[in-house]
Protein backbone atom coordinates (compact mmCIF):
# COMPACT_ATOMS: atom_id res chain seq x y z
CA UNK A 1 0.00 0.00 0.00
CA UNK A 2 1.41 3.47 -0.84
CA UNK A 3 2.71 5.38 2.16
CA UNK A 4 3.35 9.09 2.71
CA UNK A 5 6.62 9.73 0.97
CA UNK A 6 6.19 6.85 -1.51
CA UNK A 7 5.33 7.05 -5.22
CA UNK A 8 7.40 10.20 -5.45
CA UNK A 9 5.35 12.16 -2.91
CA UNK A 10 7.62 14.35 -0.77
CA UNK A 11 7.34 13.06 2.81
CA UNK A 12 7.84 16.50 4.29
CA UNK A 13 4.69 17.80 2.58
CA UNK A 14 2.43 15.09 4.06
CA UNK A 15 1.27 15.42 7.68
CA UNK A 16 1.94 12.49 9.97
CA UNK A 17 -1.73 12.50 10.94
CA UNK A 18 -4.43 13.44 8.49
CA UNK A 19 -6.88 16.08 9.70
CA UNK A 20 -9.79 13.98 8.57
CA UNK A 21 -8.74 11.20 10.95
CA UNK A 22 -10.05 13.35 13.81
CA UNK A 23 -13.54 13.21 12.31
CA UNK A 24 -13.42 9.45 11.72
CA UNK A 25 -15.13 8.50 14.97
CA UNK A 26 -17.54 5.71 15.86
CA UNK A 27 -20.30 8.34 16.16
CA UNK A 28 -19.70 9.49 12.58
CA UNK A 29 -19.72 5.90 11.34
CA UNK A 30 -23.02 5.16 13.05
CA UNK A 31 -24.57 8.37 11.73
CA UNK A 32 -23.62 7.51 8.14
CA UNK A 33 -24.74 3.90 8.47
CA UNK A 34 -28.11 5.06 9.81
CA UNK A 35 -28.60 7.29 6.77
CA UNK A 36 -28.06 4.45 4.28
CA UNK A 37 -31.55 3.06 4.76
CA UNK A 38 -32.97 6.24 3.21
CA UNK A 39 -31.03 5.97 -0.08
CA UNK A 40 -34.06 4.74 -2.05
CA UNK A 41 -36.96 6.18 0.00
CA UNK A 42 -35.59 9.63 0.88
CA UNK A 43 -32.50 10.33 -1.26
CA UNK A 44 -32.31 13.99 -0.21
CA UNK A 45 -31.87 12.92 3.40
CA UNK A 46 -29.32 10.26 2.50
CA UNK A 47 -27.27 12.42 0.13
CA UNK A 48 -27.48 15.40 2.45
CA UNK A 49 -25.48 13.54 5.06
CA UNK A 50 -23.01 12.24 2.49
CA UNK A 51 -22.63 15.77 1.09
CA UNK A 52 -21.66 17.21 4.46
CA UNK A 53 -19.20 14.40 5.04
CA UNK A 54 -17.74 14.84 1.54
CA UNK A 55 -17.19 18.57 2.06
CA UNK A 56 -15.37 17.85 5.32
CA UNK A 57 -13.28 15.13 3.67
CA UNK A 58 -12.17 17.32 0.78
CA UNK A 59 -11.56 20.38 2.95
CA UNK A 60 -9.39 18.45 5.40
CA UNK A 61 -7.26 16.69 2.82
CA UNK A 62 -6.93 19.82 0.67
CA UNK A 63 -5.67 21.69 3.73
CA UNK A 64 -3.20 18.87 4.38
CA UNK A 65 -1.98 19.05 0.80
CA UNK A 66 -1.94 22.79 0.14
CA UNK A 67 -2.42 24.56 3.46
CA UNK A 68 -5.54 26.25 2.05
CA UNK A 69 -9.27 25.87 2.54
CA UNK A 70 -11.81 25.31 -0.25
CA UNK A 71 -12.61 29.00 -0.75
CA UNK A 72 -12.06 29.79 -4.43
CA UNK A 73 -11.16 26.22 -5.36
CA UNK A 74 -12.83 24.62 -8.38
CA UNK A 75 -14.33 21.25 -7.43
CA UNK A 76 -15.35 18.91 -10.25
CA UNK A 77 -17.77 16.23 -9.02
CA UNK A 78 -17.72 13.28 -11.44
CA UNK A 79 -21.13 11.62 -11.40
CA UNK A 80 -22.67 14.46 -9.42
CA UNK A 81 -26.24 13.37 -10.20
CA UNK A 82 -28.92 16.00 -9.53
CA UNK A 83 -26.60 18.22 -7.47
CA UNK A 84 -27.24 17.17 -3.88
CA UNK A 85 -23.70 18.26 -2.96
CA UNK A 86 -23.91 21.77 -4.43
CA UNK A 87 -25.04 23.65 -1.32
CA UNK A 88 -22.37 22.14 0.92
CA UNK A 89 -19.53 23.12 -1.38
CA UNK A 90 -21.04 26.56 -1.94
CA UNK A 91 -21.01 27.11 1.82
CA UNK A 92 -17.31 26.25 1.80
CA UNK A 93 -16.71 28.91 -0.87
CA UNK A 94 -15.81 26.47 -3.62
CA UNK A 95 -16.89 26.65 -7.25
CA UNK A 96 -18.79 23.39 -7.65
CA UNK A 97 -19.22 21.73 -11.07
CA UNK A 98 -21.14 18.43 -11.24
CA UNK A 99 -20.76 16.19 -14.30
CA UNK A 100 -23.48 13.64 -15.03
CA UNK A 101 -24.12 11.58 -18.20
CA UNK A 102 -27.83 10.88 -17.59
CA UNK A 103 -30.14 13.89 -18.18
CA UNK A 104 -32.98 12.31 -16.21
CA UNK A 105 -30.66 11.87 -13.24
CA UNK A 106 -29.51 15.48 -13.52
CA UNK A 107 -33.08 16.73 -13.04
CA UNK A 108 -34.33 13.98 -10.71
CA UNK A 109 -34.46 16.16 -7.59
CA UNK A 110 -35.55 19.44 -9.15
CA UNK A 111 -32.27 21.09 -8.14
CA UNK A 112 -30.78 23.70 -10.44
CA UNK A 113 -26.99 23.86 -10.50
CA UNK A 114 -25.96 26.53 -13.03
CA UNK A 115 -22.51 25.03 -13.65
CA UNK A 116 -23.78 21.46 -14.21
CA UNK A 117 -22.32 19.70 -17.25
CA UNK A 118 -23.62 16.65 -19.09
CA UNK A 119 -20.81 14.27 -19.88
CA UNK A 120 -19.24 10.89 -19.25
CA UNK A 121 -16.73 10.28 -16.49
CA UNK A 122 -14.80 8.07 -18.89
CA UNK A 123 -14.30 11.01 -21.29
CA UNK A 124 -14.61 14.17 -19.21
CA UNK A 125 -15.49 17.20 -21.36
CA UNK A 126 -12.75 19.37 -19.83
CA UNK A 127 -9.27 20.35 -20.92
CA UNK A 128 -6.16 19.06 -19.20
CA UNK A 129 -5.23 20.70 -15.87
CA UNK A 130 -8.61 22.44 -15.57
CA UNK A 131 -9.66 22.07 -11.93
CA UNK A 132 -8.20 22.26 -8.44
CA UNK A 133 -9.99 19.19 -7.09
CA UNK A 134 -11.56 16.27 -8.94
CA UNK A 135 -13.87 14.21 -6.79
CA UNK A 136 -16.09 11.18 -7.27
CA UNK A 137 -18.32 9.60 -4.62
CA UNK A 138 -19.97 6.20 -5.11
CA UNK A 139 -19.75 6.36 -8.90
CA UNK A 140 -16.90 4.05 -9.97
CA UNK A 141 -19.04 0.95 -9.34
CA UNK A 142 -21.61 2.32 -11.81
CA UNK A 143 -19.34 2.67 -14.86
CA UNK A 144 -17.95 -0.17 -16.98
CA UNK A 145 -14.40 1.24 -17.02
CA UNK A 146 -13.83 2.81 -13.60
CA UNK A 147 -10.06 3.09 -13.91
CA UNK A 148 -10.37 4.88 -17.23
CA UNK A 149 -12.57 7.32 -15.30
CA UNK A 150 -9.91 7.58 -12.58
CA UNK A 151 -7.27 8.39 -15.21
CA UNK A 152 -9.56 11.06 -16.64
CA UNK A 153 -9.89 12.56 -13.17
CA UNK A 154 -6.11 12.85 -12.96
CA UNK A 155 -5.91 14.37 -16.45
CA UNK A 156 -8.29 17.26 -15.76
CA UNK A 157 -6.75 18.12 -12.36
CA UNK A 158 -4.15 20.86 -12.34
CA UNK A 159 -0.58 20.10 -11.22
CA UNK A 160 -0.54 20.31 -7.45
CA UNK A 161 -4.29 19.71 -7.31
CA UNK A 162 -6.10 16.87 -5.58
CA UNK A 163 -7.96 13.76 -6.76
CA UNK A 164 -10.37 11.96 -4.40
CA UNK A 165 -12.01 8.75 -5.60
CA UNK A 166 -14.47 7.01 -3.25
CA UNK A 167 -16.36 3.92 -4.37
CA UNK A 168 -18.43 1.00 -3.08
CA UNK A 169 -16.60 -2.32 -2.89
CA UNK A 170 -18.55 -5.16 -4.52
CA UNK A 171 -18.06 -7.80 -1.82
CA UNK A 172 -18.79 -5.35 0.98
CA UNK A 173 -22.21 -5.28 2.64
CA UNK A 174 -23.45 -2.47 0.36
CA UNK A 175 -21.93 -3.80 -2.87
CA UNK A 176 -25.27 -4.88 -4.29
CA UNK A 177 -26.97 -1.60 -3.36
CA UNK A 178 -30.71 -2.25 -3.19
CA UNK A 179 -30.25 -5.88 -4.37
CA UNK A 180 -28.01 -6.78 -1.41
CA UNK A 181 -27.18 -8.94 0.40
CA UNK A 182 -28.14 -11.34 -2.40
CA UNK A 183 -25.29 -10.00 -4.56
CA UNK A 184 -23.08 -12.44 -2.63
CA UNK A 185 -24.78 -15.16 -4.68
CA UNK A 186 -24.09 -13.27 -7.92
CA UNK A 187 -25.15 -9.98 -9.45
CA UNK A 188 -27.55 -11.57 -11.94
CA UNK A 189 -29.20 -13.67 -9.26
CA UNK A 190 -29.62 -10.63 -7.02
CA UNK A 191 -31.20 -8.61 -9.87
CA UNK A 192 -33.64 -11.42 -10.76
CA UNK A 193 -34.64 -11.86 -7.12
CA UNK A 194 -35.28 -8.12 -6.78
CA UNK A 195 -37.47 -8.16 -9.87
CA UNK A 196 -39.51 -11.11 -8.58
CA UNK A 197 -40.07 -9.52 -5.18
CA UNK A 198 -40.75 -5.95 -6.28
CA UNK A 199 -42.21 -6.36 -9.75
CA UNK A 200 -39.70 -3.99 -11.31
CA UNK A 201 -36.05 -3.82 -12.25
CA UNK A 202 -33.64 -2.50 -9.63
CA UNK A 203 -32.36 1.00 -10.25
CA UNK A 204 -28.84 -0.38 -10.12
CA UNK A 205 -28.89 -3.23 -12.65
CA UNK A 206 -25.88 -5.54 -12.52
CA UNK A 207 -23.89 -5.51 -15.75
CA UNK A 208 -25.58 -2.33 -16.98
CA UNK A 209 -25.44 0.29 -14.24
CA UNK A 210 -23.72 -1.68 -11.48
CA UNK A 211 -20.40 -3.50 -11.74
CA UNK A 212 -18.23 -5.63 -9.47
CA UNK A 213 -15.32 -3.39 -8.44
CA UNK A 214 -12.92 -4.74 -5.83
CA UNK A 215 -10.86 -3.02 -3.18
CA UNK A 216 -7.81 -4.67 -4.75
CA UNK A 217 -8.59 -2.84 -8.02
CA UNK A 218 -8.29 0.52 -6.29
CA UNK A 219 -5.08 -0.49 -4.56
CA UNK A 220 -3.65 -1.65 -7.90
CA UNK A 221 -4.61 1.62 -9.60
CA UNK A 222 -3.02 3.59 -6.77
CA UNK A 223 0.24 1.77 -7.44
CA UNK A 224 0.20 2.40 -11.20
CA UNK A 225 -1.21 5.91 -11.59
CA UNK A 226 0.96 8.90 -12.41
CA UNK A 227 -0.69 10.72 -9.50
CA UNK A 228 1.02 10.67 -6.11
CA UNK A 229 -1.23 8.69 -3.76
CA UNK A 230 -0.91 9.51 -0.09
CA UNK A 231 -4.01 8.01 1.53
CA UNK A 232 -6.16 4.91 1.14
CA UNK A 233 -8.76 4.21 3.79
CA UNK A 234 -12.25 2.78 4.33
CA UNK A 235 -14.57 5.75 4.16
CA UNK A 236 -17.24 4.79 6.66
CA UNK A 237 -14.98 3.24 9.31
CA UNK A 238 -13.55 4.88 12.41
CA UNK A 239 -9.86 5.74 12.29
CA UNK A 240 -8.80 2.71 14.34
CA UNK A 241 -10.16 0.40 11.59
CA UNK A 242 -8.32 2.00 8.67
CA UNK A 243 -5.74 -0.81 8.77
CA UNK A 244 -8.30 -3.07 7.05
CA UNK A 245 -7.28 -1.75 3.62
CA UNK A 246 -3.85 -3.32 4.05
CA UNK A 247 -5.14 -6.90 4.35
CA UNK A 248 -6.04 -8.71 1.09
CA UNK A 249 -9.24 -10.70 1.27
CA UNK A 250 -10.46 -9.09 4.48
CA UNK A 251 -10.61 -5.69 2.80
CA UNK A 252 -12.98 -7.05 0.14
CA UNK A 253 -15.52 -8.05 2.78
CA UNK A 254 -15.10 -5.35 5.42
CA UNK A 255 -13.88 -2.13 3.78
CA UNK A 256 -17.31 -1.34 2.24
CA UNK A 257 -16.13 1.87 0.58
CA UNK A 258 -12.55 2.60 -0.44
CA UNK A 259 -11.19 6.15 -0.64
CA UNK A 260 -8.09 6.99 -2.68
CA UNK A 261 -6.62 10.47 -2.13
CA UNK A 262 -3.91 11.65 -4.50
CA UNK A 263 -2.14 14.72 -5.79
CA UNK A 264 -1.17 15.45 -9.38
CA UNK A 265 2.58 16.05 -9.67
CA UNK A 266 3.60 19.55 -10.58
Amino acid sequence: MPRPGSAGFPARSVPRRFRFARRASVRRSLRLLHSFRFEQTDPARFYGGIATDSAHLLADFYADLTGRDLAGATVLDVGGGPGYFADEFARAGARYIPVEPDPSEMHAAGISVPAAVRGSGMALPFRDDAVDICFSSNVAEHVPEPWRMADEMVRVTRPGGMIVLSYTVWLGPFGGHETGPWHYLGGEYAARRYRRRHGKEPKNRFGTSLFAVRAADGVRWSQSTSAQVFALFPRYHPRWAWWLVRVPGIRELLVSNLVVVASKPG
